[in-house]
């Protein structure tokens, strides 16, 4: 069965600021949807907002072509696991799994076979008879997924649920996040500003800010071709250089590159060295060009205050912040200026 989400010109408003600014986003039946941004640019709003916690000041929230908008949470169907679990304290695991289906009156023995039958998918029938207190991180999370997925729900929405956890565990669960989510064919939308996850786990990634989803794709598109200079800036471990356009004359433009498109065997530019960092077996070497400072990648370690002569394999052309066109060889320069 599709579960299709379709948002139209969301608005939110709180005192004078637009949160969330005629937001637009489909997301299509059984996709891992990722909502990525730094904090404070409204993606737990509008996670919210989806699920009916908040109330929009316009627009409209179709769930399979109906209007949701108006709905109660009860009524829209939608399942949110929140960033701290939301667990009862005072339950059982088997309890808080059970809480939705007892609400809604059903029979116990059919409660008793969906708990059961999502535990076992979740691999937490061992913790069934333990207070939800005494639970690690790891499992506090696939309680709260537990729980969601007994409704039976059409979209799951998660509010970064894996950052209350340690790295290493939050790595597995991530992984297990995937699986399920593929295994079941539901439709995910999931909320956080680690692009770490956004790469790992997202089919497509809604890059939002100031209330907007600035970009949307794969991670790896918008890594590639970020469409505006602030998206380069937000997305990767190191930002996106940017240059003044001129030293490959494009005039009055800006070029965008990422550390790895330096190319150290052409001498297009001089760069001087001001701080070498070792990641694993690359050197991410900070360097001045004129007053502007930029990171490239390379396997061979440099020193501090020499200076280097490199060239761009390929780059980003960007005209009042937004991008122009991809050079993939700066020789082509000239057909697409």
């Amino acid at each position: 069965m599709e579960y299709k989400l379709e948002l139209k010109e969301i608005t939110k408003i709180y005192g004078e600021k637009k949160v969330l600014n005629n937001l637009n986003l489909n997301i299509v039946s059984g996709e891992f949807m990722v909502i990525l941004g730094p904090s404070g640019e409204g993606k737990s709003t509008l996670l919210r907002s989806i699920v009916g916690i908040e109330n929009i000041d316009s627009g409209k929230i179709m769930v399979n072509g109906e209007d949701v908008t108006n709905n109660p949470p009860n009524k829209r169907n939608i399942a949110m696991v929140f960033q701290n679990y939301a667990l009862y304290p005072n339950m059982t695991v088997y309890k808080n799994i059970a809480f939705p289906l007892k609400m809604s009156k059903m029979p116990s023995e059919q409660i008793k076979e969906k708990v059961n039958k999502v535990s076992e998918l979740l691999k937490i029938t061992d913790v069934l008879d333990k207070n939800s207190t005494k639970l690690s991180g790891g499992q506090k999370q696939r309680v709260a997924i537990a729980r969601a997925l007994v409704r039976e729900p059409k979209l799951f929405l998660l509010d970064e649920p894996l950052s209350n956890i340690d790295a290493r565990t939050r790595y597995t669960s991530r992984q297990e996040l995937k699986r399920l989510q593929k295994e079941l064919n539901h439709t995910f939308v999931y909320v956080t500003h680690d692009q770490s996850e956004a790469a790992n786990i997202a089919d497509r990634v809604a890059v939002l800010h100031n209330g907007v989803i600035e970009q949307i794709g794969t991670y790896e598109e918008i890594y590639n071709k970020p469409e505006t200079t602030w998206v380069g800036d937000f997305i990767g471990t190191y930002p996106m250089n940017f240059i003044d356009g001129s030293i490959y004359d494009y005039k009055d433009k800006k070029i965008g590159f990422r550390p790895s498109w330096v190319d150290e065997s052409l001498n297009d530019f001089e760069l001087e060295i001001s701080l070498i960092e070792k990641i694993e077996n690359n050197y991410f070497i900070h360097c001045n060009l004129g007053e502007k400072n930029i990171v490239i990648r390379s396997n061979k370690n440099y020193n501090i205050g020499e200076k280097i002569k490199v060239g761009l394999s390929k780059f980003n052309v960007y005209k009042d912040e937004k991008l122009e066109s991809v050079i993939e060889n700066k020789k082509e320069k000239a057909s697409a200026d």
